[in-house]
């Protein structure tokens, strides 16, 4: 099999920053990251490792954007006495999933928000114009007041993430509002969605020109063949598999 190379290579904090300014943040690089991606973008990754690798980003990248909601001061009493100024976060915050790859990254965030709301949206694409519509949209009916996590792992046109942002800002959410909590994005998609939103923030691990949008992995109950699972559908596979399953 030829291998594609044509140094393709990810975009850097310092080109993110000049071609994006404050709208897109990159999760501060490191090794330990590096090396997520790199296993969520081997072949020969399987299914049980690439959730469990997959949760472990997930929780870093939902953990950095819910940095960036608002925080108000609070003071607290210490089990000795003492008084502890500190930060909470501020009223109003929940969570919404572009289904179906969305829903992979709700455990995380309720890992992190215990009693955190989280609406849903489902955006499918025309077979013939390949157009995105909205199918499909739930949301806590108090949406328009609150600060929104939009969970989408991996983005490549924007597309999807640009109707799924039409319906929460005709539910009254306010785009600066809008924070989308993502995995792998290409700089295409990412050009797209900052020229149609421009107030919203988009969290990401990943500038990259090409996105994983498709994983092979070895079945549990034959390990002689392979299982080619594409897109949503791998995402929404692994948000209902243990960590433990093949």
């Amino acid at each position: 099999m030829d291998l594609i190379d044509n140094d393709i290579r990810q975009l850097n904090v310092n080109e993110v920053k000049e071609q994006f300014g404050d709208s897109v943040t990159l999760l501060p690089p490191n090794d330990n990251i590096k090396e997520l991606q790199t296993i969520l973008r081997d072949k020969n990754t399987t299914r049980s490792d690439f959730k469990f690798y997959a949760d472990r980003l997930i929780r870093l990248v939902i953990e950095e954007s819910l940095n960036k909601l608002p925080f108000t001061d609070c003071e607290v009493v210490t089990p000795t006495g003492a008084l502890y100024k500190g930060l909470k976060y501020g009223s109003g915050n929940c969570g919404v999933s572009i289904v179906r790859s969305g829903e992979a990254m709700e455990q995380g965030l309720r890992d992190c928000c215990r009693s955190i709301r989280i609406g849903k949206i489902l955006v499918e694409s025309d077979n013939d114009t390949h157009e995105a519509h909205v199918v499909y949209a739930k949301f806590p009916e108090d949406i328009a007041r609150r600060q929104v996590l939009l969970m989408y792992p991996i983005m490549s046109t924007g597309n999807t993430v640009k109707q799924a942002v039409n319906v929460l800002t005709q539910h009254g959410v306010k785009e600066e509002r809008i924070i989308l909590s993502n995995l792998f994005c290409t700089p295409a998609a990412a050009q797209a969605v900052v020229d149609y939103v421009p107030k919203m923030k988009i969290l990401t691990s990943e500038l990259h020109p090409v996105a994983p949008n498709h994983f092979v992995f070895s079945t549990g109950k034959n390990r002689g063949t392979k299982d080619h699972v594409f897109g949503s559908a791998l995402w929404a596979s692994i948000a209902m598999v243990p960590n433990n399953a093949s």
